[in-house]
């Protein structure tokens, strides 16, 4: 839902929260990042951009759905926050790598809406940073099917490692 949904997103918090639980479980850390866009940014269309107003900044449009279980301590990374720069990897402009390497972190685990976009490009950041990225193929969706296909294929080709939960 919302002012820019991706069809069917709903269906990925059942297998996100799965692995969440998986983490938990080993005690490992979830970061989590979410668009965080000031009511100027340069991406809505009124801007001049190629999207309607979405995820602004404390607002229910920029919140996790209440049906995501992240865990209290969930390191929560804010991008696009910057009315002036579009940004769809949660490694541009962000704390994310900095926080990565401080914890020793090389291997990361991706999911997440939207696969053609924000997804694509934060896995692409983390592959170009050197990090082991699994793309969580269980635990994404894009805004269509071919152009799901069309990123998950591009970020396969650039080194990402598909899994699913049985893997």
């Amino acid at each position: 839902g919302g002012a820019l949904p991706v069809p069917e997103g709903d269906k990925i918090i059942e297998p996100a929260n799965k692995y969440i639980e998986k983490f938990v479980e080993k005690e490992l850390p979830i970061f989590a990042t979410r668009d965080w866009h000031t009511e100027n940014h340069i991406s809505f269309k009124k801007n001049g951009g190629l999207w309607p107003e979405h995820c602004i900044q404390n607002t229910e449009g920029a919140q996790f759905p209440s049906e995501l279980k992240l865990p209290p301590e969930t390191f929560i990374i804010n991008k696009g926050d910057r009315p002036e720069i579009d940004a769809y990897s949660g490694f541009q402009g962000t704390l994310l790598n900095d926080l990565l390497k401080e914890r020793g972190i090389k291997r990361i685990f991706i999911g997440g809406l939207a696969t053609d976009y924000c997804v694509l490009h934060t896995v692409l950041g983390g592959l170009n940073l050197g990090y082991t990225v699994f793309l969580l193929l269980d635990a994404i969706k894009g805004i269509t099917p071919q152009s799901e296909q069309n990123a998950i294929q591009k970020m396969l080709k650039k080194g990402a490692i598909g899994i699913t939960l049985k893997d």
